[in-house]
């Protein structure tokens, strides 16, 4: 499906009908009219609808190109790239991002994806020994522990904690994330412009 271009902001505009066509699990109509028309921005700011439906909109071939899609995609990974702690998944980030601005060949994405692949795979290994390990530690702790109930109050409420933790970080990224792919699909728009104004 080929999607027209709004000639103001160089952004491809699409309907609800559009939508529609591309299978979401649920019908939209609960968050746009059924004469909706609009462009990717539009629909990262329609702050009522969650954020992976808006993601899951946007982030499609038919709205923005693969270069915007995968330099996004390193930037949500460079947020969490502290916790990556084997130098092959930091190197295919820098070879993901040079692929997409087109200075690094296809060879050169396969070689470091296969190898951010193996890294994922040694780390996944050694968190389920190390959590294995951890967790039979755990139950013979508590299993020693008399205070039982004690345990599971503290438990309770840490959990409810992290939780609540969780919750906080995850809708700060989220929303750090929509107003990143706004800039980038609003970049993009403008190079879109640009180029046909030549």
């Amino acid at each position: 499906m080929k999607l027209k271009v709004d000639k103001k902001s160089g952004l491809r505009y699409f309907s609800y009908a559009d939508i529609k066509a591309w299978g979401p699990c649920y019908d939209p109509i609960k968050h746009i009219p059924a004469d909706w028309r609009g462009t990717a921005v539009d629909v990262l700011k329609l702050e009522k609808v969650g954020t992976e439906d808006r993601l899951w909109v946007v982030l499609r071939s038919e709205i923005v190109s693969e270069r915007v899609v995968r330099l996004f995609a390193v930037w949500c990974a460079r947020r969490v790239q502290h916790l990556m702690k084997d130098g092959r998944s930091l190197k295919a980030l820098d070879v993901a991002e040079r692929f997409a601005n087109g200075e690094a060949s296809k060879e050169e994405l396969s070689a470091a994806r296969d190898a951010a692949w193996a890294a994922a795979w040694a780390a996944a290994r050694a968190a389920a020994r190390d959590a294995a390990w951890a967790a039979a530690w755990a139950a013979a702790r508590d299993a020693a522990r008399a205070a039982a109930r004690a345990a599971a109050r503290d438990a309770a409420r840490a959990a409810a904690w992290a939780t609540a933790w969780a919750a906080t970080r995850d809708t700060t990224a989220w929303d750090a994330q929509i107003k990143k792919l706004i800039e980038m699909v609003e970049a993009e728009g403008r190079e879109r412009l640009s180029k046909r104004s030549r």
